[in-house]
């Protein structure tokens, strides 16, 4: 009688996540009231074929892990290294005790793996060769060199997907022999002699990066949510500083005689943008986080403030949808700042360039703007609310 096959998961978490933005690491990010690792977590553990399933987490995430996996039957979290190879190994050799003769490395960032794909990887396995879900490339190609675009044919492309699956001990041994920077396993594999076979990838399994990636997730897993609309005012006074004086608006400094007077690096943009965030999820505003009279955000950068309302926004499962700024007055010029400006708060939410608008306006020499004794800002965010925590 042939023997059943031991295979075992082993599920890549040690990233910082930090491209989704955000206090915690997208891995433990919660999805329709789930942390992401959660569902790979009990993907693999519903199949019956798999003998066990093995984390390998960052040395920080320790608590987090806990909480995500808490009542699963799991094997014990080992902890990962710099580089995604050095993670894969660590959780190769957790696995050695256990003697598998298969392994399925998939990344906790595809959360959404089905019974389908597991068994149809599980039929494809072979002691000859690995097994790749992979999907051929719709989209049009191009690479940039230089300064040309040049048109990349489709034809023979496809697209990696996890899990991806092996010969347990031909792997391990591949990889203490061959250490790599490689992105997926299937790189080292080729590169060291291996041959690869591939079954039907699933568009469900997309990779979740960004923070509109975590909105497709909510939405894919069905969770219910309610859009909802902050908004943010400050306004910061115009000081004379000289001709190397430096003002600060949205994380950019621009050279101007004047510099704006407050507490912390007085960046009223910024300062705004954090007032809406704020208002968007019910957690009060700048000043009961970050009170003036507290000497610890003395000349602090803003983007302190930043980190922390968007904190608030996912401590409640939000996602930033969109954010909208009109900076109001006479000077100085936003025109030649607005892609600077835009692109360092896109980066400060981790947002797609496309979901922040930058506007400017001047109040017809009329106010304390039209004066030119200050700078006034309003911003406008859309952020994306479980109905949960309504």
């Amino acid at each position: 009688m042939t023997a059943v096959p031991r295979i075992f998961a082993l599920i890549v978490a040690a990233g910082t996540g930090t491209r989704a933005g955000g206090a915690i690491p997208k891995q433990y990010h919660p999805v329709a009231k789930k942390p992401l690792l959660r569902y790979s977590c009990e993907s693999f553990l519903r199949e019956p074929a798999i003998a066990g399933v093995q984390v390998v987490i960052h040395p920080e995430h320790e608590e987090l892990y806990r909480v995500a996996t808490d009542g699963l039957s799991m094997l014990p979290p080992v902890h990962g290294g710099a580089m995604r190879s050095d993670s894969v190994l660590a959780g190769l050799n957790a696995l050695l005790p256990h003697r598998p003769d298969y392994v399925m490395i998939h990344d906790a960032a595809r959360p959404f793996l089905s019974r389908v794909m597991i068994r149809q990887l599980i039929a494809a396995l072979s002691p000859e060769h690995a097994v790749l879900p992979a999907l051929p490339a719709a989209d049009t190609m191009r690479r940039f060199e230089g300064n040309l675009w040049h048109e990349v044919t489709r034809d023979g492309l496809l697209r990696m997907q996890t899990p991806q699956c092996f010969p347990y001990f031909r792997l391990r041994t591949m990889m203490l022999a061959a250490p790599s920077a490689a992105t997926d396993e299937g790189a080292i594999w080729l590169a060291e002699g291996g041959s690869l076979s591939y079954v039907a990838g699933d568009e469900d399994l997309r990779k979740v990066t960004t923070a509109s990636d975590i909105a497709w997730a909510e939405r894919h897993a069905g969770g219910s949510s309610r859009m909802a609309v902050g908004m943010g005012f400050d306004v910061h006074a115009l000081m004379p500083s000289g001709d190397k004086g430096v003002i600060r608006l949205g994380g950019i400094d621009i050279e101007h005689g004047h510099k704006l007077h407050g507490h912390s690096d007085a960046d009223v943009v910024l300062h705004a943008i954090v007032d809406a965030l704020l208002g968007a999820v019910g957690a009060g505003d700048i000043g009961s986080h970050f009170p003036p009279t507290d000497m610890r955000w003395k000349d602090a950068e803003s983007i302190i403030f930043i980190g922390e309302a968007m904190a608030q926004v996912l401590e409640r499962g939000g996602v930033v949808e969109h954010l909208d700024v009109t900076i109001i007055g006479e000077q100085p010029k936003i025109s030649p700042h607005r892609d600077a400006i835009r692109a360092a708060i896109a980066d400060m939410l981790k947002l797609p360039l496309s979901h922040v608008s930058i506007k400017a306006t001047t109040t017809e020499k009329l106010g304390f703007t039209g004066r030119e004794e200050g700078i006034a800002c309003q911003a406008v965010a859309t952020v994306r609310l479980p109905v949960e925590a309504a």
